[in-house]
């Protein structure tokens, strides 16, 4: 278990490091700013290439409300969800931190720092409802991929390349709506370094994640049999 723990930390920093990394140093770089849909295929990479590397360890789960849907789903026992989830958002944290580091090595401030949130901090404007509403059906169908990627009947060997270009899907759908979050623990780390407003709505990134994945992890076993 400590080996598993230790691969979710690991995996969820570079989650949070490679994701929120790209959106505060490089999203609006000038001249070469790689925009939403660099900091997109970002966080799918992260996913993507943790994968392949803690995958046969841990699961390769980084996100809380993937360890959600899958106990759930039957794929994992409730006993190792606390272990899990204190893991996933304590390597949150240590990506936070240091990228807290990098970012004012310049001397500016962190500003928004990736942070998720709704009504005035939405990138779009978007309120709690469409906010809610995005990121319930987002994590749905992240799960619903993750569950049938990696299913008994699935081609083995593809699933870190589903599940990471839908990681990527889903940031070009809901940047504009959240930031997207689909991950209690990548919310986080960044609410805990801007405070204030980002800590107030971290609630929301906590309970509409875990709700689409545990309607996820309801409904895919459904579709099996």
């Amino acid at each position: 278990m400590n080996k598993r723990l230790a691969a979710e930390f690991f995996g969820t920093l570079w989650l949070v490091l490679g994701g929120c990394g790209s959106a505060v140093l490089a999203a609006a770089f000038p001249g070469v700013g790689i925009g939403l849909h660099g900091v997109s295929l970002a966080f799918g990479l992260t996913v993507l290439t943790m994968a392949f590397a803690i995958g046969p360890i841990s699961g390769c789960h980084l996100n809380p409300a993937v360890t959600l849907g899958l106990a759930v789903g039957g794929r994992f026992p409730f006993k190792d969800l606390a272990g899990y989830w204190v893991a996933q958002v304590l390597g949150a944290v240590a990506a936070s931190a240091i990228l807290y580091v990098i970012a004012t090595g310049d001397g500016s401030a962190i500003g928004g720092f990736a942070s998720n949130g709704f009504g005035e901090h939405s990138p779009g404007k978007y309120g709690l409802g469409a906010a809610l509403l995005t990121e319930v059906v987002m994590t749905f169908f992240f799960l619903m991929v993750i569950l049938g990627s990696t299913a008994k009947k699935a081609a083995p060997g593809f699933a870190p390349i589903a599940i990471g270009l839908c990681l990527t899907l889903i940031h070009l759908i809901s940047i504009p709506v959240t930031n997207t979050s689909v991950n209690p623990a990548r919310s986080t780390g960044p609410a805990l370094f801007v405070g204030g407003w980002a800590l107030s709505q971290l609630w929301l990134f906590w309970v509409a994640p875990l709700i689409g994945a545990a309607l996820a992890g309801f409904v895919f076993p459904k579709l099996e049999d």
